[in-house]
């Protein structure tokens, strides 16, 4: 068995990551040499899937899910951890292609994980932190934290963040096919469900640093959508229907 886990695979969704994919496999690799990496690009004109089926030409702990164009992160996670569930993976891991995750952090998720159902990687909690951020961000991103912490009446402090790792039966249980939230949202979603089914979630500190190169596929939107959702889901869970139009009140 290659760790005491099981077969793992890291997720690494990609949208014009043409230079930072490879430094991104070979740092996986160092660390978790047993650890397969199934790279899901929307189709990247910059042809950063070309450059992923030559890594996969060399390696087969390397695979490459093309999809024909840009639908998400939440699309492409979940057509991605189907494809590792299709194939008996036993942990499925997020992971950016933009070096923004650590890959040197992978062993401290994989251990935690010997005891969840579901680690997040927290850049919200002691000896986390980030890097290369402005005040502003940092800002944006602890009170969104908060007010889905307190919105959703979840124990967690870092919910929009996109570095964990699950096992295969964690994601089993919830239903993924159900899932239509993107970007910071998606993270939050799935947070939600798996705490909400009464599975172990752990939170263990990360590092998160900012891309160098590259660019950022944040935007005013995704905020939106996160902000839109979490205020619905926090309203359904306290009163089931919306109390000013009776309409039963979904994510």
């Amino acid at each position: 068995m290659p760790t005491a886990l099981g077969d793992v695979l890291v997720v690494v969704p990609t949208y014009d990551e043409r230079d930072n994919i490879a430094p991104l496999v070979a740092r996986i690799h160092r660390v978790v040499p047993a650890a397969h990496v199934l790279v899901v690009d929307d189709g990247s004109p910059d042809g950063t899937g070309e450059v992923a089926d030559g890594l996969a030409d060399r390696d087969g702990r390397v695979h490459v899910l093309h999809r024909t164009a840009k639908q998400g992160l939440g699309a492409a996670y979940v057509a991605g951890f189907g494809w590792g569930l299709l194939r008996g993976y036993d942990v499925l891991v997020e992971m950016d292609a933009d070096g923004s995750h650590h890959p040197e952090e992978l062993p401290w998720l994989l251990q935690a994980l010997e005891e969840a159902d579901l680690v997040l990687g927290s850049r919200w909690v002691p000896e986390g932190s980030v890097s290369n951020w402005s005040l502003a961000r940092t800002l944006l991103s602890r009170a969104g934290n908060a007010y889905a912490r307190a919105m959703l009446r979840l124990p967690l402090h870092d919910v929009t963040g996109g570095y964990r790792a699950y096992r295969a039966t964690t994601l089993r249980r919830i239903d993924l096919e159900q899932v239509e939230s993107q970007g910071y949202c998606f993270q939050i979603d799935l947070a939600l469900r798996v705490a909400r089914a009464g599975m172990r979630v752990v939170e263990v500190p990360i590092t998160f640093t900012e891309r160098t190169s590259g660019t950022s596929k944040m935007s005013r939107s995704v905020v939106i959508e996160a902000l839109q959702r979490v205020t619905l889901w926090g309203l359904h869970a306290r009163f089931g229907r919306n109390p000013r139009s009776g309409k039963v009140l979904r994510g």
